[in-house]
């Protein structure tokens, strides 16, 4: 899961590029309530937090956010650059709102799919992604077989990898499509479906994310985006509406 971090903060603030903003943190230039920051792994909680840049204080309200649903497609980076060339989320925002710092909320790794959203609100960024708000995801699986009763059981009691116990995760049958599933997660580790699948020896031929909280993919065609509404965008942290 990724947290919000000082260096993520100052680059959805719009005060610089991430390499600019990790010079300034290694030159002594930031600092959180007073300290100075010395890792770029730093967690921020903009509703506790303060940063300072140069000895000035930073908000990240400095001018109306902006919210960005996209459909992301296989082999698309959830990142805004790669210095390898690879296409990124970025490319595919409408042109106006790629000099905006927006920054994914959370990720969809290469070979997934499916809902994505960018925004510069990091307040909503870290509510959504830090697991004490436990904000539902709702992804549809496809396997290579049928999920075995007692697999499903272990899914949805939590299974043990390599970085720890999961949380308990809720999977339903699709139906009319036999080897589809619906899962609900509330974290968010790296890969963590595939490797959850692959530890009981199923092998996952896609993955769609269709859901973040109350915030739906929908019928939006892959590639595309579509600008969200502010009220919108703030209703995703509302109870959800959509779970099972």
């Amino acid at each position: 899961m990724e947290n919000l971090t000082v260096l993520k903060t100052l680059v959805l603030a719009g005060c610089g590029s991430r390499r600019a903003m990790a010079d300034a943190i290694k030159q002594g230039r930031v600092s959180v309530n007073g300290v100075l920051v010395e890792s770029f792994k730093q967690d921020f909680d903009p509703v506790r937090d303060t940063v300072n840049l140069d000895g000035k204080p930073v908000g990240i309200s400095k001018r109306e956010h902006v919210y960005i649903m996209l459909n992301k497609p296989v082999g698309v980076l959830s990142t805004t650059s790669d210095d390898r060339g690879r296409p990124t989320v970025l490319e595919m925002l409408p042109r106006e709102y790629r000099e905006r710092n927006l920054y994914p909320v959370g990720r969809l790794d290469l070979d997934s799919k499916g809902l994505l959203l960018l925004t510069d609100d990091g307040n909503l960024t870290f509510r959504l992604t830090h697991p004490r708000f436990e904000k539902e995801k709702e992804y549809l699986v496809t396997l290579d077989r049928r999920l075995d009763p007692f697999d499903k059981d272990l899914f949805e009691r939590g299974l043990e990898l390599e970085d720890g116990v999961t949380w308990p995760t809720t999977v339903k049958e699709t139906p009319g499509a036999p080897l589809t599933y619906s899962v609900i997660l509330h974290e968010g580790r790296k890969r963590q479906l595939r490797r959850m699948f692959g530890s009981l020896g199923y092998r996952v031929q896609t993955l769609q994310r269709i859901r973040i909280g109350n915030l739906t993919l929908g019928n939006l065609p892959e590639g595309q985006t579509r600008v969200l509404p502010k009220s919108e965008a703030e209703a995703v942290m509302e109870p959800e509406t959509h779970a099972p």
